[in-house]
């Protein structure tokens, strides 16, 4: 999206220091909660891996990664996460973490293919979350009720912030809301994919979009997934495909939709092999992550990213995410947000 600067924006705790001091704050108190609410445990994780192992993500398949050669490993390529869906699948088998546990950590990450904006950096920091299943769990209730479980986490720390800081009220309504991409299409035919989105969450504040990935009726998919970590091919109990999808919420200082996490059931050994013919990516079947998954060694997950100054950008009523994190910007870019009032870090 083109960069927003909104009309008599000011910084609602005052200055640089009060904000500094609001971040850890809300990231404590969420992840608190989000662990809470899903029985996760905190692990370390990487932020590199080696190439041609499967393991890194291809989030929409075109984002390339910072990679380079390891010296002590004869040159051995690695590169950068982009998150770690498939990593933390392994590592809950590794663990050996039964149904209904799972795990979380601070996912740093670069993206330097992102255009930048007032929520897309290229370092990008989140909570990688992933939590191991039945395989009787792979369907739509499951997933929602997963869903308002984040909901809930955010709408707590929501209110603690208020608390700490009442200058900043709570404005995100009492439940969310949910669609299917597919139907979404069938209310607003003549939007594009973004616009859809921001009429449905302007009207509802809070939305989760069901099955992202998949072509829709028109031929186009609502938004890029990679074939390998979501499932967006799978028939739910709607009639429709896919058991993944994104939370959206209502921005009010940019007023648009916001997304703050893209979540789903991850791919069974049926649904991999599905997704990677629909992509033609059926050589991905021959590296390490995918040869365990189609072997039935790794568990049943769901699992998601919640981007952590996404997250404190939208509680803390920020109008760019380089209010929150530290990270390099256009110079030209610096110069109109500082116009406006805003202050990159």
């Amino acid at each position: 999206m083109a960069l927003i600067l909104p009309k008599g924006y000011r910084n609602l705790l005052g200055n640089a220091a009060n904000t500094e001091k609001a971040i850890p704050y809300v990231k404590d108190m969420f992840h608190d909660n989000l662990s809470a609410q899903l029985a996760l445990l905190r692990v370390t994780a990487p932020m590199v891996v080696l190439s041609g192992t499967g393991i890194n993500d291809d989030l929409n398949s075109v984002e390339r990664p910072v990679s380079f050669p390891i010296k002590s490993m004869s040159d051995s390529r690695a590169e950068v996460v982009h998150s770690l869906a498939k990593w933390k699948r392994l590592k809950l088998a590794e663990m050996g973490v039964g149904p209904g546990r799972g795990i979380y950590t601070d996912m740093n990450a670069l993206r330097p293919d992102e255009d930048l904006d007032n929520i897309h950096s290229i370092y990008v920091d989140q909570w990688d979350w992933e939590k191991v299943i039945n395989r009787d769990d792979r369907n739509l209730s499951f997933l929602k009720s997963t869903v308002r479980r984040i909901y809930e986490a955010v709408k707590v720390t929501e209110n603690k912030v208020f608390v700490e800081f009442p200058c900043i009220e709570p404005v995100l309504p009492e439940d969310i809301f949910f669609i299917h991409s597919e139907e979404l299409l069938e209310l607003y035919p003549g939007l594009s994919p973004k616009e859809r989105e921001n009429e449905i969450v302007r009207k509802h504040k809070a939305v989760f979009i069901i099955g992202i990935g998949g072509d829709l009726s028109d031929g186009k998919p609502h938004d890029g997934r990679a074939a390998d970590y979501d499932d967006w091919s799978t028939e739910n109990t709607y009639g429709y495909k896919g058991l993944n999808g994104d939370i959206l919420l209502w921005n009010p200082v940019l007023e648009n939709a916001f997304e703050i996490s893209s979540m789903g059931i991850r791919v069974d050994e049926k649904a991999l092999a599905l997704q990677l013919a629909i992509r033609g990516q059926e050589w991905k079947k021959d590296l390490y992550f995918h040869r365990k998954l189609l072997a039935g060694e790794l568990p049943c997950t769901i699992g998601g990213g919640i981007g952590q100054s996404r997250l404190c950008m939208f509680l803390l009523r920020k109008a760019h995410i380089g209010e929150i994190q530290s990270s390099i910007w256009p110079e030209g870019m610096r110069l109109r947000c500082h116009e406006a009032g805003i202050e990159l870090v």
